[in-house]
């Protein structure tokens, strides 16, 4: 009975996708960075990250819904040697429509989780781990937005541990063009053992979440104003040594901009947090980033983007940051279409 389901099933899609117009596009991006980090808070944090990643992919699109995307994400750091001292490779399944969005296999975090809060995933991982290694599902209308991911970091062998993120995150607009909403971010690590145990070793988790009240107001002259403030929480804990420590704080964020000039500030006072993929300054008990963005020059496919950050924390009130990127990305082009 099931072999037949699972036949009829596979015969439609062939039939749908013979039926489709097909295509093969090209698509190539990329990111320069130079990011100064003046971290006296944190002195092994305090690096100077410089480099350009460079992405080039293929698509095979069987129909309007469904795609294959093969490629590669290169990382060059300024004067390392060999040139490419990283290459994640770009290899997933995409079914996308109106509501959902569904990606199987290594695909980018930028535009599907590069908007969770730094408080969970620090920015240099768009340096350094800029591809979801997994799942991700997304459901979206005109009110909701839901997504739920994993992502594997390591693969369990005799030597290596199994550790994998997974997580979930979304929106709430009670009004389709009204000013507030509600969102909620969630993640969590789980951090397993090697095949051969070493003693006193245990399985860690580790994570956190935030949800937020928003408003985005209109009308202010402004080309964006934004306020959001809600409460944040994380949970750590190694299995059969302690049970979850839950450390909880408020945050709060405002946004504004103004042509080519923006300014982002958030706040955060409460326990401190010990996120291992979030940032190290929500370990304090009271923490303050204020960013002056300056954005230069901005085309229809080019952006590039001074940021000035300026950190405050207890004991701490000189931290600095100073970053420029440049984004490109060329759009996909079709190479060839057949029916």
């Amino acid at each position: 009975m099931f072999k037949k389901i699972y036949l009829f099933i596979a015969v439609s899609l062939f039939s749908a996708a013979a039926m489709a117009q097909q295509s093969l596009d090209v698509n190539f991006n990329g990111l320069g960075f130079l990011d100064n980090r003046e971290y006296k808070a944190f002195i092994p944090r305090s690096h100077t990250f410089s480099g350009t990643r460079t992405t080039l992919d293929f698509g095979l699109n069987l129909d309007s819904l469904n795609h294959f995307v093969v490629g590669v994400n290169a990382l060059h750091e300024f004067g390392a040697k060999p040139f490419f001292g990283q290459a994640d490779p770009v290899a997933y399944y995409k079914y996308e429509s109106k509501n959902w969005l569904f990606n199987a296999g290594m695909f980018p975090r930028e535009g599907v989780l590069s908007d969770y809060p730094r408080a969970l995933l620090t920015d240099t991982l768009r340096y350094y781990r800029p591809n979801v290694q997994g799942l991700l599902a997304r459901y979206q209308n005109e009110h909701f937005t839901e997504t739920g991911w994993i992502d594997w970091l390591s693969r369990q062998t005799i030597t290596e541990r199994e550790q994998f993120l997974f997580g979930f995150s979304g929106k709430y607009k009670p009004a389709v063009n009204g000013p507030f909403y509600i969102s909620h971010y969630f993640l969590l690590m789980h951090d397993a053992g090697a095949e051969v145990l070493l003693p006193n070793d245990h399985i860690n988790d580790n994570g956190g979440g935030q949800v937020k009240l928003g408003l985005n107001i209109k009308n202010t002259g402004l080309d964006s104003l934004s306020f959001e403030a809600g409460g944040m929480f994380s949970l750590e804990r190694e299995r059969g040594v302690d049970g979850f420590k839950t450390p909880r704080g408020f945050v709060a964020n405002v946004y504004l901009s103004y042509h080519r000039i923006a300014l982002f500030d958030e706040f955060y006072t409460g326990q401190g947090s010990h996120i291992v993929y979030g940032d190290s300054y929500y370990e304090k008990s009271t923490y303050n980033r204020l960013d002056v963005i300056y954005t230069p020059f901005l085309f229809k496919r080019i952006k590039g983007q001074f940021i000035a950050s300026f950190h405050f924390s207890p004991g701490y009130f000189n931290d600095n940051q100073e970053a420029f990127r440049v984004t490109y990305d060329l759009g996909r082009k079709v190479l060839k279409r057949w029916d």
